[in-house]
């Protein structure tokens, strides 16, 4: 069986005559400045609000059966805001991952005048997309959902509904770090309340009218600033052990993926190779950097607290020729 060399494709586009730079026009009604990158894809919009649905029943599930239900006031306070505030930066990096152009390639820029714009030098090499008919840039991969070509495109996301690129793989990382957190969060407060307060729910419900007011006495005589049990949940308990069950499976299946996303992520980062590059074995035609220059690339330059902040849009870091790997 013959190999198809790495670079096949590539080397049909050296041929001058692949161009055909009269076939190309640009589009006739360019989107103006600032117009907001949304990608119309069906599965990637569903997919986009199941991930919403997912992150809110969770948020429903530890308000109202676990926190607001709890008379450990400073348990509730401590945990609510932590959790809130892990979902809400999981949430604000989704929007960004989404809604953020990932680097795509200017549509129909093969022309004949754009190609003699940019001064070649004789035997200098061009690439065209002959899909979206765009010069491709080194390391821009095409996007069959996208139906864009992306700068340092690692791999089309369903769940954020765009591809992940070189303008918004910051974006994505944080958001299946967050993700992971907010699962591991979940599980932990979801093992307490089993433990504490699960087998005093079924007892209470168990027992009689008359039978709950007598516990309820005898337990405030004895230990009056013991939480009731009753206080446990404001569900009863096949639905409160429903409601968690379902959490734990959403909790745990969360927590697996995002987690191998988000490894398999710094893992591209700090080998400065993408997804897509990784998969085809494509050749390293760039220079080699210090994973320290690499995760300053993506996340920006210098390090800080933005990192950690979808709102804080990176400069992709500043060459410091003293960083790369001879």
């Amino acid at each position: 069986m013959m190999l198809i060399p790495t670079h096949h494709f590539r080397d049909i586009e050296r041929k001058p005559e692949y161009l055909q730079p009269e076939k190309c026009a640009p589009p006739p009604y360019p989107g103006p400045a600032g117009t907001m990158w949304f990608i119309r894809d069906g599965c990637g919009i569903a997919c986009a609000i199941v991930t919403w649905f997912l992150v809110l029943y969770a948020e429903f599930v530890v308000l109202f059966v676990m926190l607001i239900p709890s008379r450990d006031y400073v348990y509730s306070i401590i945990n609510g805001i932590l959790f809130n505030l892990l979902a809400f930066l999981a949430l604000a990096s989704h929007c960004r991952a989404m809604l953020t152009d990932p680097g795509a390639v200017p549509k129909g820029n093969a022309t004949k005048e754009f190609i003699e714009s940019l001064q070649l030098k004789p035997g200098q090499v061009v690439y065209k997309c002959p899909k979206c008919c765009s010069i491709k840039p080194d390391r821009a991969h095409h996007c069959s959902v996208c139906k864009r070509c992306i700068r340092k495109m690692d791999h089309h996301c369903p769940w954020v509904n765009n591809c992940v690129g070189e303008n918004n793989q910051k974006y994505f990382v944080l958001f299946t770090m967050y993700i992971a957190l907010i699962s591991l969060h979940a599980l932990i407060m979801v093992g307490f309340h089993f433990l504490h307060c699960f087998e005093e729910d079924w007892t209470t419900h168990g027992l009689t009218r008359e039978g709950t007011a007598e516990a309820r006495i005898s337990q405030e005589k004895t230990q009056p600033l013991t939480v009731s049990s009753t206080e446990c949940s404001y569900f009863s308990p096949p639905t409160t052990v429903i409601l968690l069950i379902l959490l734990c499976f959403e909790g745990l299946l969360f927590l697996i993926f995002t987690s191998v996303m988000f490894g398999t992520q710094v893992h591209s980062i700090c080998t400065d190779e993408t997804g897509i590059e990784q998969l085809k074995k494509e050749e390293r035609r760039w220079a080699k950097k210090t994973k320290w220059m690499n995760l300053k690339a993506v996340f920006g330059h210098p390090f800080s607290l933005g990192w950690a902040s979808p709102f804080a849009t990176p400069d992709h870091g500043k060459a410091d020729p003293s960083q790369y790997v001879v």
